[in-house]
């Protein structure tokens, strides 16, 4: 139960500093479906991904491929999670509405060989604030972020300096909010500042191991909780929750 409860929950020419100016912040529709299982969940996201969209076929939006869909969302609107061997699974905007539909008929998880009963589902929708402010939040990553590509990767391992290393992250972090920004159809007006202090691990990702990073950050943008950021967002890498 220790784990539930944590998861409860320019214009043009001008020379003034964008942190002076008001942000634009916009409003996203989200739904956060906690799914509270007989036992501790220990297989990954990707098996809760897998069974959900198998089960619910119908709604191509659930496994976010391209080949079965007339449209691509470069950011996933579901996105699942295990944390704390809770499974979590958020919606957005649209995904938010699919989620609430299907809700009911979730009684069970099979994940692999293991069969878990849903005992009971919290399921939490808002209007959730995103978009830059003035202040700097301070997020933690809840699940391992996987900032690097192969090319990136490479660059990485050659940095031997730790401050040079940090703001190489700091950098890619930013991107990948930008990154998430414009998968949401949100145009960043003005510069992110990024401050983390992170540490790299080993993880698997489809079979192949890769650096992950845990740790916590702050931006001077707002991030919902349980939105993901990097690669693997939609099986349930890269998950940040206000610190």
């Amino acid at each position: 139960m220790g784990a539930i409860a944590c998861l409860r929950l320019r214009k043009n020419g001008s020379n003034t500093d964008d942190r002076l100016r008001l942000p634009k912040i916009m409003k996203l529709k989200t739904l956060v479906l906690i799914l509270v299982t007989s036992e501790k969940v220990e297989e990954d996201a990707a098996k809760l991904r897998g069974y959900i969209a198998g089960r619910f076929k119908e709604y191509p939006i659930l496994h976010h491929h391209l080949e079965e869909a007339s449209y691509l969302y470069t950011y996933p609107r579901i996105q699942y999670k295990q944390i704390e061997g809770t499974p979590l699974v958020l919606g957005i905007e649209e995904g938010a509405d699919i989620l609430k539909k299907i809700s009911d008929e979730i009684e069970e998880l099979k994940l692999g060989k293991s069969v878990y009963k849903v005992e009971s589902i919290q399921m939490t929708q808002m209007n959730a604030e995103f978009g830059p402010c003035r202040e700097n939040n301070h997020y933690k990553f809840v699940a391992h972020w996987l900032a690097l590509n192969p090319a990136n990767y490479e660059k990485y391992k050659g940095i031997n300096d730790w401050k040079e290393k940090k703001e190489f992250l700091n950098g890619i972090l930013a991107g990948n909010i930008l990154s998430m920004c414009k998968g949401l159809d949100y145009v960043v007006d003005r510069k992110l500042y990024v401050h983390s202090r992170l540490d790299d691990e080993k993880v698997e990702y489809k079979g192949v191991p890769l650096i992950g990073f845990s740790g916590e950050f702050r931006v001077n943008f707002k991030i919902p909780d349980f939105f993901g950021l990097g690669k693997g967002v939609s099986q349930g890498f890269g998950v940040v929750k206000a610190y």
